[in-house]
């Protein structure tokens, strides 16, 4: 690659190390995008703060609340890939959001001060609503989503949240419910929980296999677990400028969804042949996709080998999660015992 991970990560202008929480919805295989947009910034957040990554099955159900078993059949491939690709339990707490029930309880509560009009202006409501036609999404749980992730958020008093530029407006509602509750409830010098800061990820620049968005919805993704002979068969029939219909017809690599990946993985040196080989139609589109194939086998190859041993130690990765959970709750509890007694709920009884 040109670029390293760690070099895209923004600086947090502090000295010290932040309490940083990050989740990801468990409803389907994970792909290369999700590797280049989240499970990369993870792991170099991992090694400078403390980290809380939570499998947000929850969240998972305001989309497929008809179809549960889709959580069911992707949650442990989804952490055996995240510890494949990185996530050390040694660096951070990885959990699943249902197993602990405060963060359902501190929703509740924080429904009851929240504006409604709060939840109707966030961006996204209407977009994923006109996206997702299919879908029956004229529930509250959908509506309350983004009230769901402030608890997720405030639950562990997290000082930054990673996310990419259309959760901005999340990680704002979030500090708005911090504000209003601290108002409501506290003296302006005792704030009970922080205004989390935004910590604005780089976007993965990287396609589908097709040029658009790569997504399982669109039948175009690279699945960290598929084998290699998938993912080299993917890349050899991956569209190309249309202009090339023939060998020796010379082609734009602007209008090649291949190009986009020679941006992410390919050297300044290995584009500049690429580029001027395929203008001038000296090499063909299949010379070009195998330079993308080294280094896609380079960066690839080594996390299925360490999938495939954690997948086979599965009992590991259940106590590793299940030692988060119990981390995950001990400290929740810290939170909502101080959020009960806040708001005068400790009966004797």
């Amino acid at each position: 690659m040109t670029d390293s991970t760690a070099a895209l990560i923004p600086s947090l202008a502090t000295p010290d190390s932040l309490r940083i929480l990050s989740g990801m919805r468990p409803t389907g295989r994970l792909h290369l995008g999700h590797k280049k947009g989240v499970l990369d910034n993870w792991v170099q957040l991992q090694k400078e703060h403390t980290c809380w990554f939570f499998a947000a099955d929850w969240h998972a159900l305001t989309t497929d609340y008809a179809n549960p078993d889709i959580v069911k059949n992707t949650i442990w491939e989804m952490i055996v890939d995240w510890l494949a690709v990185g996530i050390d339990p040694e660096q951070s707490v990885i959990f699943i959001q249902s197993e602990v029930p405060a963060h359902a309880e501190l929703h509740l509560l924080f429904s009851f001060i929240t504006p409604l009009a709060w939840l109707e202006r966030v961006p996204t409501y209407k977009d994923q609503i006109e996206k997702l036609r299919e879908k029956d999404l004229g529930t509250y749980g959908f509506l309350g989503y983004p009230l769901l992730q402030a608890a997720d958020i405030l639950l562990y008093r997290a000082d930054a949240v990673p996310v990419g530029e259309d959760q901005v407006p999340h990680v704002e509602l979030t500090r708005e419910v911090a504000r209003r509750f601290n108002h409501l409830y506290r003296k302006p010098e005792q704030p009970l929980f922080p205004e989390p800061k935004q910590l604005l990820m780089p976007a993965s620049k990287l396609p589908g296999l097709d040029g658009q968005k790569m997504s399982k919805s669109y039948g175009n993704t690279i699945e960290l677990s598929e084998e290699w002979k998938t993912t080299e068969k993917k890349v050899k029939t991956m569209p190309t400028d249309p202009a090339r219909v023939r060998r020796d017809d010379p082609g734009n690599p602007e209008r090649c969804p291949v190009w986009e990946f020679h941006k992410v993985y390919s050297s300044e040196e290995e584009r500049s042949e690429v580029a001027a080989g395929c203008t001038s139609a000296s090499i063909g589109c299949l010379d070009c996709k195998k330079v993308l194939l080294s280094h896609l086998e380079a960066e690839l190859q080594p996390i299925r080998t360490r999938r495939i041993e954690i997948a086979a130690h599965i009992d590991d990765v259940h106590d590793i999660v299940k030692q988060g959970n119990a981390k995950a709750r001990e400290e929740a509890s810290r939170t909502m015992e101080k959020v009960r007694r806040t708001l005068k709920m400790g009966y004797r009884v």
